[in-house]
């Protein structure tokens, strides 16, 4: 049905690390890297990494958040900006807004923010257009 060229997207390996920050460890400040890290302990303060970033079932991260892609398994408040994707478990919780050119949210995951998907530009015959603000959609309980 849709016959358009897929561009091969990079494969994603949450299992291969760099850096840990394990179960029982706190750590508050910024940390820049440029592999893959796994937080499954708490930090708070900045991520700023060129490859994965994976907050584990027990992680909880207060962050403000760079990377390639992003797989949360336990808590995150703060924003993303990914350049490839965000993947959010049936475990996770997600309060923020992010920036993601993909974005996978499987049943359970729970999500409050905003999400900017950044794929449509390259693609003919497709017009961006801000959302209007003054459109709120209100939704009953």
């Amino acid at each position: 049905m849709f016959k358009g060229k897929k561009a091969a997207a990079e494969p994603v390996n949450y299992e291969k690390m760099d850096t840990l920050v394990g179960k029982d460890t706190v750590f508050q400040g910024n940390i820049v890297a440029s592999g893959t890290i796994r937080i499954d302990g708490e930090f708070k303060g900045e991520i700023k990494v060129k490859g994965d970033l994976v907050v584990g079932d027990n992680g909880k991260v207060e962050a403000m958040i760079e990377a390639r892609n992003v797989l949360v398994g336990g808590y995150l408040k703060g924003n993303i900006n990914a350049s490839g994707r965000v993947d959010l478990a049936p475990s996770a919780k997600l309060f923020g807004d992010m920036r993601v050119k993909n974005l996978v949210i499987e049943e359970g995951a729970l999500f409050k923010g905003n999400c900017i998907m950044e794929t449509g530009s390259n693609i003919p015959g497709i017009k961006e257009e801000p959302a209007d603000p003054s459109r709120n959609v209100n939704i009953a309980k």
